[in-house]
């Protein structure tokens, strides 16, 4: 798979393009945009106590926030250095000292009274910790103690009854692979990541329509490609470098299009801070936006494919590219059917895109000849998450826009590594080097030298489902290993999710920081175990781009604030190995992070290479410059699939509004401002547009509650250019209006969108009676402030 190699950096265009920027005002004095030289000054002000070493892990370091692989100041895709206020919020993480004793030993009603943003900056777990039902605070314990009470009740549990799960917080390939070969060795396979809560149907999509969960190509092909087109995305936001790419791609004459229910002003416009013609007069970033509305995807999809299938009835090839769909493709023909049966009137009134619009893109793709798709959460986060992607490369199919230079399918990730973590087996349909089948289990037994349990492990949201199943029941969790994460602020409905934590038996939180969720009670014992961040790894460790890029990532040294207690995270999944079966245990054992990745090389053959990465600045891509290379699939038969999806039914009575949420200046759940640079949105302003505000007699800034059976969320009015009929929230603040339990069929994935009644809070609060929530309704103003 894959025979070009991909070229290494391109030089940037020195050229200035006025014709692109945002305004002839230096610095965009007046306008909303990001504060990156305030921002930039505010980092160094953070790490003055530990300036030296913050400074080596941005020069020296694979960065531990997005998934575009900076590696030091520099990446594959373009010359020069890179730095991005994203890399420098999570840089503070890595440099902090520990937590003052006398607060880490606090009463817990004291800690608890702290947000998740207040605990990060306490500082880091400095050793064990240990807190018993009725104590009223942590307490210190030795590294032995608390793993002999790990290992010892592992041993009275059958192994459907613990599950692990890893985040995406810096963790590397090496803990990745350690923990997914660990949990098998147990005997669980109840073993889960954090792309199930991101972008788990990207994988799960591409495997079924082309074969391979992964970027078909790389941030290069975006450079001159004739359309880049993001589909629920805000790249800019998530990954600030990402606009340099975009500015470069601009210069070259690609146009970018947004498909989004809101227009997202930092898709719009942005300054780039690294760009001196960017950072004076900014840059105008889409040429287009299309406000779809939320879960009307696929019908817009549908309305473009419908228009290329009249376009083909006038004129044979004029819109699909049959020479590419003969050889390549399979299903086209039901694909046809299904796109030609879907009513004009069914398009309009899911996607909200006129017709006149959804033909306008139809004929700028089928006369394009290149195209790169992206998509992020707007299009992951959903019951039918996997349709919505596996539509996106319909599209790309039908006009053959794979496996070549400019043209291919990417899912844009978020989190560095985040890649890496199902590559490695961290997941309960994979191993390494393949899904949870028969073929691979064998495969994987003779490497690893131990059989692997037969059953079938579950998705995060089901194992915290099943914390509360029945005493007797064979699957009921009742011990859980969280390699950081905090379930509250990422899954839907948060008061289940704390009930759940509360009754298991014992929770283990191997962290660099506390967060809420360390801090609820459980039956027997809540354990904190201090682990090294994967600057401290010992030999090193990697992570994987989104571009399918693995990177090394030295050893950093001269930490003043160094963590003595704290433990690689591979290090510390063999110790419990040893304690749980020390008989066998010789069969987990790793001697370093080399003996880690050459077993990596065998057991993953894709990653045939990590093995030589010693050094900083080294660096190999899996599965050359592009999957699918000339339209060869890895399927069994080597073509693509196309696949007919339907409409979703998404259950919107009339007066209903359909809520999803977005990220402000945060970072996954960790919250950096209350205020978002470019919008000047606080945490609990509701996106609304202003004529459905209008007909519901609110202005703007007024108290409003959006509710719906599951929940009540009170907020603020905030009008913005976003589709009508749809609102926008922040996660996790809205969380509270998703119910638990529904998912994506296939990947897995919680659904974070649902539709919702807005009243003014007054009204509300006013005729409170039992055909709302029963929840109790905080005073507005304690809630919002």
């Amino acid at each position: 798979m894959g025979k070009t190699k991909h070229a290494g950096p391109m030089k940037k265009s020195k050229i200035p393009a006025p014709k692109l920027w945002v305004s002839p005002i230096p610095f965009g004095l007046g306008k909303v945009k990001p504060k990156h030289i305030r921002d930039s000054f505010k980092t160094v002000w953070e790490n003055k106590d530990n300036l030296g070493y913050a400074a080596n892990i941005i020069t020296k370091g694979v960065c531990d926030g997005c998934a575009l692989g900076v590696s030091g100041l520099y990446d594959q895709t373009l010359t020069g250095p890179h730095v991005c206020t994203t890399r420098f919020n999570v840089l503070r993480l890595n440099t902090m000292p520990a937590i003052k004793e006398e607060i880490l030993h606090a009463d817990i009603d004291e800690l608890r009274k702290y947000s998740s943003t207040e605990l990060r900056k306490l500082g880091r777990i400095p050793y064990p910790l240990i807190r018993r039902p009725g104590e009223s605070k942590f307490s210190r314990i030795t590294w032995d103690d608390a793993m002999d009470m790990i290992a010892a009740k592992m041993k009275t549990l059958d192994p459907k009854q613990y599950a692990f799960y890893l985040t995406s917080r810096g963790i590397t390939n090496e803990s990745y692979y350690v923990a997914a070969k660990v949990s098998r060795f147990l005997g669980t396979n109840h073993i889960d990541n954090a792309s199930r809560i991101c972008h788990s149907p990207s994988k799960t999509a591409l495997k079924r329509s082309v074969g391979v969960g992964a970027s078909t190509v790389n941030y290069q092909d975006w450079i001159g490609t004739d359309v880049l087109l993001f589909w629920g995305s805000v790249a800019s936001n998530a990954s600030p470098v990402s606009t340099k790419y975009m500015l470069e791609a601009k210069k070259k004459g690609t146009k970018i299009i947004v498909v989004n229910p809101y227009m997202e002003p930092s898709m719009d416009k942005y300054w780039v801070p690294s760009v001196p013609e960017s950072a004076l007069f900014g840059t105008k970033v889409a040429d287009d936006f299309y406000q779809v509305n939320i879960g009307g995807d696929i019908a817009f999809m549908h309305g473009i494919m419908k228009h290329w299938f009249e376009m083909e009835e006038k004129q044979h090839g004029s819109a699909i590219n049959h020479q590419f769909v003969q050889k390549h493709v399979n299903g086209y023909d039901e694909l046809k059917v299904k796109a030609q049966e879907q009513s004009w009137d069914e398009i309009i009134t899911s996607s909200g895109i006129s017709k006149e619009r959804i033909i306008e893109l139809a004929e700028l793709l089928a006369n394009s000849k290149n195209a790169v798709f992206a998509w992020a959460l707007g299009l992951t986060m959903h019951s039918f998450a996997t349709d919505n992607i596996s539509q996106v490369a319909n599209l790309a199919l039908l006009r053959g826009f794979l496996g070549r230079k400019h043209s291919g399918l990417m899912p844009f990730r978020g989190h560095s590594s985040v890649q890496g973590s199902g590559e490695m087996g961290a997941d309960p349909f994979v191993l390494p080097g393949g899904d949870f089948e028969p073929k691979n289990m064998e495969r994987m037994e003779k490497i690893w030298g131990f059989d692997i349990p037969k059953w079938q492990g579950d998705i995060v949201g089901i194992t915290l489902e099943n914390i509360v199943l029945p005493e007797d029941n064979e699957r009921k969790i009742k011990l859980y290993y969280l390699s950081g994460g905090n379930f509250l602020e990422t899954m839907p409905n948060p008061d289940f999710v704390e009930k759940a934590l509360s009754e298991l038996d014992i929770r283990v939180h191997q962290d660099i920081i506390l967060n809420t969720s360390t801090l609820v009670d459980a039956k027997e014992a809540v354990i904190v175990l201090p682990a090294k961040t994967r600057y401290e790894q010992e030999g090193g460790g990697t992570s994987t781009s989104t571009e399918r890029m693995v990177y090394f990532s030295p050893e950093i040294e001269g930490n003043k604030n160094r963590i003595e207690e704290a433990r690689e995270e591979w290090k510390i999944y063999v110790d419990l190995a040893k304690r749980v079966k020390p008989e066998t245990a010789d069969l987990v054992s790793f001697r370093n992070a080399q003996e880690i990745r050459n077993e990596i090389a065998v057991a993953n053959p894709n990653y045939d290479g990590i093995q030589h990465l010693k050094k900083q600045g080294d660096v190999f891509q899996w599965g050359g410059a592009w999957l699918c290379e000339d339209g060869v699939c890895p399927t069994p038969d080597g073509k693509a699939n196309l696949i007919a999806v339907d409409i979703p039914n998404l259950n919107k009575k009339p007066g209903d509004f359909y809520i999803t949420s977005r990220r402000g200046k945060q970072f996954n759940s960790m919250v950096y401002s209350e205020v978002d640079p470019f919008n000047r949105s606080e945490r609990y302003d509701v996106l609304i547009h202003s004529e459905d505000a209008r007909e519901l007699s609110i202005s703007e800034g007024e108290g409003i509650v959006v509710y719906n059976q599951f929940g009540v969320f009170q907020g603020r009015a905030k009008f913005v250019s976003i589709a009508r009929g749809n609102l926008g929230v922040h996660f996790p603040e809205g969380n509270f209006l998703l119910p638990k339990g529904r998912y994506d069929k296939y990947a897995g994935i919680p659904d974070y969108n649902i539709s919702v009644k807005v009243e003014k809070a007054d009204q509300f609060n006013a005729r409170k009676d039992t055909e709302y929530n029963e929840k109790p309704i905080e005073d507005l103003e304690t809630t919002v402030g």
